[in-house]
């Protein structure tokens, strides 16, 4: 799975910190969420999902990797 989330930050014109702060979690998690070093629970995600107005499928694109 890749992530998308970089993409929908900047198309929504949002800094990590700001949606770090809208979840409240750190500017450090919404980095490792966006280069896949970690994911967001399922709760999050939903969260995530919810504050950024986009569908869970939109937040990650399936590779084969």
């Amino acid at each position: 799975m890749k992530s998308r989330l970089k993409i929908i930050l900047a198309e929504k014109g949002l800094k990590n910190k700001e949606l770090a702060d809208l979840l409240g979690t750190s500017p450090t998690v919404i980095s490792n969420w966006i280069n896949g070093t970690s994911y967001p629970t399922a709760v999050k995600l939903f969260e995530l999902a919810h504050k950024l107005d986009v569908k869970v499928d939109d937040l990650y694109e399936y590779t084969e990797e």
